[in-house]
């Protein structure tokens, strides 16, 4: 498919999905960026919102976007008492590495200056997302700690992308060639970073970061059958050898992308019911 096509396909995705859980309100947004606009939604589960969760979709830096993901943001923010804002950021091959990356760092720094004007106290900030947007969600961990302008309470990775290699055994066990499999993911990865310098950098490839100390507490999520489990886990376990509390789960029996299949795999309600859990711990 090219990108184009590949984005219908995705946003086929809307038919099957339930809506999601009822929240009190969902703000439109409008993040400035440089180069223009960033579309985003503010999910406010009640009146005392413990935190706001900058999160970050999936679909492999290509496809995707704010209406497909907003029936998960939903769930995470009525199950764990947080604000949850869904940014949409630009996508590759028209804005490839390091375009999203710096997308996402200027939408979580605009995010935090704007907690009161948006929800009316200075709450702390996590930073979260899937697959590719987990991927960013480190990015803007890395560069937060480097820039010291915004403090993250903590991150959420679920099913990250860590590393561009495409030979560890979780990547070509031939059971984990399902909706995401090797092929598609060196297809995404083609149109994200297509040379060797841009994917070997620790902002693409956070595995090759060299130290990951002094990182906000992580909340990882990795599926059983996912070509990216292996590289996943592999990165929380860097993270708990750095000194990062670290609260993982493995997924049994599922594949990528099933924690966003709200009212259609059994596997999403279970896996979001540790996400929302230690998110309340996290913030409480």
């Amino acid at each position: 498919m090219t990108p184009e096509e590949a984005r219908a396909a995705f946003a086929q995705i809307t038919t099957i999905l339930s809506a999601g859980a009822e929240v009190r309100a969902i703000v439109p947004l409008d993040i400035p960026v440089d180069g223009g606009i960033l579309r985003a939604r503010l999910f406010v589960p009640d009146e005392r919102p413990q935190a706001l969760v900058v999160y970050f979709h999936g679909g492999g830096w290509v496809v995707g976007g704010v209406d497909e993901f907003t029936p998960l943001c939903r769930e995470i923010a009525a199950g764990a008492g947080v604000a949850v804002a869904l940014v949409e950021y630009r996508k590759a091959p028209e804005h490839a590495f390091p375009g999203p990356v710096h997308n996402a760092w200027q939408a979580t720094q605009w995010l935090a200056a704007q907690r009161i004007a948006l929800l009316g106290v200075e709450l702390p900030v996590l930073v979260g997302g899937d697959s590719a947007g987990a991927n960013l969600a480190i990015a803007v961990t890395l560069l937060a700690r480097h820039e010291r302008t915004v403090r993250l309470k903590g991150q959420l990775l679920v099913y990250p992308v860590t590393d561009c290699t495409f030979d560890r055994p979780s990547y070509v066990a031939p059971e984990n060639q399902l909706l995401t499999n090797r092929e598609v993911m060196m297809w995404y990865w083609t149109h994200y970073a297509p040379t060797d310098t841009a994917r070997h950098a620790s902002l693409a490839s956070p595995l090759r970061e060299a130290d990951l100390s002094t990182l906000p507490e992580a909340i990882i999520v990795t599926a059983e059958h996912d070509v990216l489990r292996d590289e996943g886990e592999a990165y929380a376990r860097r993270l708990e050898q750095a000194g990062v509390p670290v609260h993982h789960l493995r997924a049994q029996g599922q594949m990528h992308g099933f924690l966003m299949m709200i009212g259609v795999l059994p596997g999403s309600r279970r896996a979001l019911g540790f996400i929302c859990e230690r998110l309340r711990g996290l913030v409480a």
